[in-house]
């Protein structure tokens, strides 16, 4: 069965990293992470990493290609890539790559939100067993200046379902400083409010969406990003510490139970 993203309409339907060498970035996450790649459709540049047969995020070497950072994106599922970017346009989003044609599997945008958080847009089709959320192998979390602000801007973007509006994609619960994303009753994002800066120049400190990995033992993980090439950037706490791998890509370790 193929899954196209009308099926999914709203709501993160993939995970990706652009990195700059695709060998050296599958060496780093199949050391830290326990990954295993297969090549992906898209072409020689893109891989697929999964975990325990499962598919967990995309690897494509192409930020020097499209001269843009290394960074990990989540893309969200739209059912029209143009009339999405005209959205992010019209709200005060600035569009940075696409729709660019991934023939014969859909089309991709990038784009930052008010406060340059960087995410994608797809429209096409999408891996069937991919998940995100509280009983997945990672999650999302968006660290912005103001979560309800930053809410009504992908609320319209990706058409959310709103009090007045409960016809839209995907539900939308305001929980004390949180904005909570679910999909069929799973939350599947977060947002949080908290300081921000969005030209500090620390990475980890900008506005920006975090992917979390879950790993089941966090020394183990933060031994391995040293080892291979990484670096461990902030420690959060016992059980959270925010890495980068070798070409700066940054990405947060959470240890929870197997």
């Amino acid at each position: 069965m193929v899954l196209m993203t009308s099926d999914v309409l709203g709501a993160p339907c993939w995970l990706s990293l652009t990195a700059r060498d695709r060998d050296t970035a599958e060496r780093f996450y199949r050391e830290v992470l326990g990954w295993t790649f297969r090549r992906d459709t898209f072409g020689r540049a893109f891989s697929v990493a999964e975990h325990n047969g499962v598919p967990v995020a995309g690897i494509g070497a192409v930020a020097g290609e499209l001269a843009v950072p290394v960074v990990w994106t989540p893309y969200f599922a739209v059912d029209d890539a143009d009339q999405a970017v005209a959205r992010v346009r019209e709200r005060g989003g600035t569009v940075g790559v696409g729709p660019v044609s991934y023939q014969p599997r859909g089309r991709a945008a990038l784009a930052t939100d008010l406060e340059g958080a960087v995410f994608g847009l797809w429209e096409g089709t999408i891996e069937e067993r991919w998940r995100v959320g509280e009983d997945a192998p990672a999650w999302l979390e968006l660290h912005t200046r103001d979560a309800f602000e930053a809410a009504f801007f992908y609320g319209e973007v990706l058409e959310w379902a709103t009090v007045d509006d409960p016809t839209g994609c995907c539900e939308v619960s305001y929980e004390e400083d949180q904005v909570v994303l679910r999909r069929s009753g799973t939350p599947v994002a977060r947002l949080n409010s908290g300081p921000v800066e969005a030209a500090s120049p620390k990475p980890q400190r900008r506005p920006r969406w975090l992917v979390h990995f879950k790993v089941p033992d966090l020394v183990a993980a933060t031994a391995a990003v040293n080892a291979h090439g990484g670096t461990v950037v902030e420690e959060e706490g016992p059980a959270r510490v925010t890495v980068s791998d070798p070409d700066g890509g940054l990405f947060t370790l959470d240890e929870v139970e197997s």
